[in-house]
Order: structure tokens, then C-alpha cells, then sequence
């Protein structure tokens, strides 16, 4: 296992490391692992189709943050006209007698403090209104996405969710809405923003003393192309890091989840020696990765301080002569004030930041457009396609339960037949068992009737008319389900009972569970009816979740009841209890039930035997044993297996 993760963990391919699974390539760009999409136009384009809805909001934002921008900008030009007004002040007040004495002087330096204050406080009113607009706007577009991935969801066939995880499907409406999400409300304005600044900052400097201005824009550059260097060198690291990190994670929730089995194995300390094995790797990927990238900040630092001694000095030097230069036969201004020095000065420390975030800019839109490139995938994936007139439910009450089967032939995958033209009619009112081995197709016929696939071949007849022509929501409504494995949601037991059927009044839910056989256990729950189900029903044994589930199906008042190997695990008391239930409860209903244990179907109707994908027999439980084939076959194998193991 160790190897195999470590294998995974060193697969990198020449654009970064690739991981499997989803949409997309996972890579590593500078000191940051982010997706890259696959077809980068297309999906852009969508995003800014969608993002047209909100055109107007984003473009006021926008003229908002430039707004804010150019406020700060300005804020540094306007200090140098107040610190040259106190150093001129002052001077004027030593030698001359007048200076900061005289009214007007004061007046002038106040007033001047009023219009700084103005335009910092208009900056960040600025500034909060478009994170107002942009957080609303970004709040709506995850709001939409979300909304449409849920619709999606009720929309795709079960066969979409067999074939991909979970934690897949999770990530695109949570992860990747988020990402969309976080860069509309803060990546777009931030690239605005250091656009703004960048392009202001540069246009001051020059302004205020030319030569200057071409120090720094030798000096500074440096810095991005220190970044980009060592970026590029701590990029392998980085990637292994993300690589080794995934394993460690999905080896410790493998462990976790198998914890019993490794306990009952004994083999804790092999576990550990995995264990140890890629942490050990992943701290040594994450050791050189931190400490190549830590070099950044201290040479990024070293360049910038170079940067403010060679404009202080220079600045210096310019101030001291107070006069223009020639330069190359071309007289250049070089006269500079203290205030301007220190405006100067704040424009260099203000320059960097916006450097490194536009070295970000495609990294944040690569990022996003990959996340809206996975989400887009989802939402273009094919759907369950209802008729486009689609027939009249008949009422619940009119409906009989007469089922047929009509040369079924069905394949999870193209030219691997699961089912070959299988045929079989159910009379309305009976119990039909359906048995066979492993992979013999029983639970593909229940799939099937319940529409979560539709057959490649043949077709399914309710009362004479063909299921594929109701709307499947509807049709679904009127079959009550068991499954094997029994789903309960984070509520009170009246409310998973209530699931069924959401207008039930609680003495339908009190009777449903008496007939299920539930009553009894609940009614010694502390809180009854009230108690609440944890989040993995941890605080109810298998069988008592499957007394809910069965009792969920009775308030669902339903003529066609599924029973999907309801018993497979649960304790011979319990089944004894659901057996009588399920007697109770299918009286006059069509009923089929799919079972491994041959014992709970005895007293069915019919029974039919599946063997690869075809019915190989079928009559009731005598008749078959009779018959001696194979159902005889499976009995015999049973019983004897149940005898000498002292039980079934």
C-alpha cells in the first residue's frame, strides 16, 4: 500500500503533478498548487456569460475601486505639499520671523490636513462600498451555481452516482463554488486594484522627479523576477509536498475507517510502519519546500532596502543641489523638496505589494476558471430526459399493482449485458420473491422497475400501460423501498419516519411503526418518538434502523412494495420481528422481495430464480424444490450449511 501511494505520490508529468479523478490537472504554479482547465476559452466564456447578469454591479464596483485607488495615490503628493509647508514654515520662523507664526500659513497646512482626511475617508467609503457590492454579487453567483448543482443532482440517474465518488460530486458545491465565489469578491477587485496602483504609482514618481522615478523602476523589478526564480526552483518541492500530503490524508482516513479490521488482524504496527514511511517523505518534501521558499521574503526584503537606500541617497543628493541636470544634452528636472523626498518614499514602499499580487493574477485566474470549468462539466452532464408529454398518473387508490416484464436485455456498461431478455408477469396482489447468486442480476430487475435505469432493450408494464411514459418523480411516488442499506438523516425519529410521507400526522407515524414493529423499541428511547438520530445513526442498532425504514414504507401507503434483502444484517430476532411486519403490511399489495436468505421467502407466491442475468425457474417454494434445479440446489446448500453451523 505504502508503495503504491508513494508511486501515486511521484507521478508528475511535465505541466506539474497530475491528480486522478474530477476535471481538470492539479498543479503547481510558483509557491501555490492550483487546478489548470482544460479548455481555458470555453469556459471563460461562460464565466463571463454568467457574470453579465451582474454586469452593472460589477462595473460600479469597479469605478468604485479605482475611485479608492486614486484617492490613496493622491494621499502621499498631498503630505509632501503639507511636510514642505512646515519645513518651509519653520525655516521662514528661524531666520525670518514669519513662517508658522503668520495666521495664513496655519491656515493653509489645516486645510490642507481637512482635504488629506477627506481623501482617505472617501477612499474607504469607496473601497467599502465596492466589497458591499462585490460580496453581494459573488453571495448571488454562489447562490445560483449551488442552486443549479442541487437541481442537477435530482436530475442526473442513479447511474451518473455509480460511476462517480461522492467527495466529487461535494467538492464542486462547496470547494469549487467557494473558488468562483472568493474571487469575485476578492481576486477581481484586487487585480483592479493593483492595477490601479502600479499604474498611478509609477505616473506619481515620475511627476515628482524623473531620475528617481527610473532608479526604482530598474531597482524594484528585481524583486518579481527573485520571486519568479525561486518560485520556478521550489516548484518540484511543492508539488511532491501536495502529492505526499494527499496520501498521508488518504491512507490515515483509510485507516481509520478499517481501524476494526486492522485490530482484528493484529497488524497495527505494520500500519504504523506505513505510516511513518510517507510522513517521513512527506517532511521532507515539506522541509525543502519551506525552505527554498523562505529565501522570498528575506531577498524580496534585501532588494527593497537596497531600493530605499539608493533613492535616499540619490534623493538626498537632489534635494542638496536644489537644480535641474543635464543628462546626454538634455536638461532633466532633478529638483526635489523634502516633502517630495518623503512622498517619493512612500510611493516605493506602496510599489511592491501590487507587484507581487499581478505575479498572482494568472495563478487566481487559472484557478477559477478551472473551479468554474469543473462546475460547468457537471451541469453539462447528461440528465434523465422526461417525455415530452408525459402520460396521466393514474390516482393511488386506481392503481393495482399488476406488473410485467417484456424482454428486458440491460448492460451497466456497452456490450456487457447484465440482464438478457428477461420476462415475467406479476400479478397485482401477490408476493414475488426474486433469488439467485451474486451478480445473477436480481437487484438490476428492482433498479429497472424503479426507473433508476432505463433498459437498453424491451420494457416494464404497470397495469397494462408503460412506465416509461409517466414522469419518473411521479411514478416513483406510488413504490415504497426497503433498501439493504438503511438510510437514516440527522432528525428525530418521527421525522425519518414522516420521510415517507411528509403530511403524515403523528398518530400515522405512531401507527406506521407499530405495524413495522418499531413501536416497542422506541416507546424505551428516553425521549420516544423525539429522539434524535446522529449524523451515522450510531445510537440505534442495524436492525432498529431497519424496523425506521421498513416503517417509512408503510406510512408511504404505496400498492407496490420493494424489499431489497431488508434481513441480510441483522440478528434472527429481528428478522423474526420484520417478517411478521412485512406479512402484515404487503396483505393485498404487490410485494417483491429480494433475498439471499431462502428461509424469509419460503411463503412467496412465486419465486424466481436468476442465474447471469437470465430467469433460469420460477413457481413457489415446493414447486421449485420439486423441480430439483437450482433453486433445490441453493436450499439444500443452505440448510445444510445452517445445521452444521448450528444455525442459519
Amino acid at each position: 500500500m505504502a508503495d503504491k501511494l508513494s508511486a501515486a505520490a511521484g507521478r508528475d508529468t511535465g505541466r506539474g503533478t497530475e491528480f486522478l479523478g474530477g476535471y481538470g490537472r492539479t498543479v503547481s504554479s510558483g509557491i501555490n498548487v492550483i487546478d489548470k482547465p482544460l479548455e481555458f476559452k470555453k469556459t471563460f466564456f461562460k464565466l463571463v456569460r454568467d457574470l453579465s447578469l451582474y454586469k452593472y454591479l460589477i462595473s460600479v464596483a469597479a469605478v468604485f475601486a479605482v475611485i479608492s485607488t486614486v484617492f490613496v495615490i493622491f494621499g502621499p503628493r498631498l503630505m509632501s505639499e503639507i511636510t514642505d509647508m512646515i519645513f518651509d514654515g519653520v525655516t521662514d520662523l528661524l531666520f525670518k520671523g514669519g513662517g508658522l507664526g503668520e495666521r495664513s500659513v496655519k491656515d493653509g497646512i489645516y486645510g490642507k490636513l481637512a482635504l488629506l482626511f477627506l481623501l482617505y475617508l472617501f477612499s474607504s467609503v469607496f473601497l467599502y462600498a465596492q466589497g458591499f457590492i462585490m460580496a453581494s454579487v459573488s453571495q448571488k453567483v454562489s447562490l445560483k451555481m449551488r442552486s443549479e448543482i442541487n437541481k442537477k443532482i435530482s436530475r442526473l440517474p442513479v447511474g451518473y452516482f455509480d460511476k462517480h465518488s461522492h467527495g466529487d460530486v461535494l467538492s464542486r458545491i462547496t470547494n469549487d463554488v467557494d473558488t468562483v465565489g472568493n474571487t469575485l469578491n476578492q481576486g477581481l477587485s484586487q487585480i483592479i486594484t493593483a492595477v490601479c496602483t502600479i499604474v498611478g504609482i509609477t505616473i506619481m514618481m515620475i511627476d515628482i522627479n524623473v531620475l528617481l522615478a527610473a532608479v526604482v523602476l530598474i531597482i524594484l523589478p528585481l524583486s518579481y523576477a527573485v520571486i519568479r526564480l525561486i518560485a520556478k526552483r521550489s516548484q518540484e518541492q511543492f508539488r511532491r509536498q501536495q502529492n505526499y500530503l494527499g496520501a498521508v490524508n488518504g491512507y490515515i482516513e483509510e485507516m481509520y475507517g478499517g481501524h476494526s479490521v486492522v485490530k482484528a488482524f493484529g497488524m497495527e504496527k505494520k500500519s504504523g510502519e506505513r505510516f511513518e514511511s510517507l510522513n517521513e517523505k512527506l517532511y521532507e518534501t515539506a522541509w525543502r519546500s519551506q525552505m527554498v521558499s523562505g529565501f522570498i521574503n528575506p531577498l524580496v526584503l534585501f532588494i527593497s532596502n537596497l531600493g530605499y537606500v539608493a533613492v535616499m541617497v540619490f534623493g538626498a543628493y537632489l534635494t542638496a543641489i536644489g537644480r535641474n541636470v543635464m543628462i546626454g544634452g538634455l536638461l532633466v528636472s532633478a529638483a526635489l523638496t523634502p516633502g517630495m523626498l518623503y512622498a517619493f518614499i512612500q510611493y516605493v514602499r506602496s510599489f511592491t505589494s501590487p507587484i507581487n499580487q499581478t505575479a498572482q493574477i494568472s495563478n487566481i485566474i487559472q484557478s477559477t476558471v478551472a473551479a468554474a470549468e469543473r462546475i460547468y462539466v457537471f451541469l453539462d452532464e447528461s440528465q434523465e430526459v422526461a417525455p415530452v408529454k408525459p402520460a396521466q398518473m393514474p390516482a393511488p387508490e386506481d392503481i393495482k399493482g399488476g406488473i410485467v416484464f417484456e424482454n428486458l436485455t440491460f448492460g451497466y456498461e456497452k456490450d456487457v449485458p447484465v440482464l438478457k431478455n428477461f420476462s415475467f408477469e406479476i400479478k397485482a396482489g401477490s408476493r414475488v420473491a426474486i433469488v439467485g447468486r451474486t451478480g445473477s442480476g436480481k437487484t438490476t430487475v428492482v433498479k429497472l422497475l424503479m426507473r433508476f435505469y432505463d433498459a437498453d432493450g424491451g420494457r416494464i408494464l404497470l397495469d397494462g400501460a408503460d412506465i416509461s411514459a409517466y414522469d419518473k418523480s411521479l411514478y416513483r411516488k406510488n413504490i415504497a423501498m426497503v433498501l439493504q442499506d438503511t438510510w437514516l438523516f440527522n432528525g428525530t425519529i418521527a421525522d425519518n419516519i414522516r420521510y415517507g410521507r411528509l403530511d403524515a400526522d403523528d398518530a400515522e407515524v405512531r401507527r406506521a411503526a407499530e405495524i413495522a414493529g418499531a413501536h416497542e423499541f422506541i416507546s424505551a428511547l428516553k425521549d420516544g418518538y423525539n429522539t434524535v438520530i446522529n449524523e451515522e445513526a450510531a445510537n440505534v442498532s442495524e436492525g432498529q434502523k431497519q424496523l425506521l425504514s421498513i416503517a417509512r414504507a408503510v406510512i408511504r401507503r404505496s400498492r407496490i412494495m420493494i424489499f431489497d434483502e431488508a434481513t441480510s444484517s441483522i440478528d434472527t430476532m429481528t428478522e423474526k420481528i420484520i417478517q411478521e411486519a412485512v406479512e402484515k403490511i404487503t396483505k393485498g399489495k404487490t410485494c417483491i422481495v429480494i433475498a439471499h436468505r431462502l428461509s424469509t421467502i419460503i411463503n412467496s407466491d412465486v419465486i424466481l430464480v436468476m442465474e447471469d442475468g437470465e430467469l433460469r425457474e420460477s413457481g413457489s417454494h415446493e414447486e421449485l424444490l420439486k423441480k430439483d434445479g437450482l433453486y433445490a440446489e441453493m436450499y439444500k446448500t443452505q440448510y445444510r450449511s445452517g445445521r452444521s453451523g448450528g444455525g442459519r
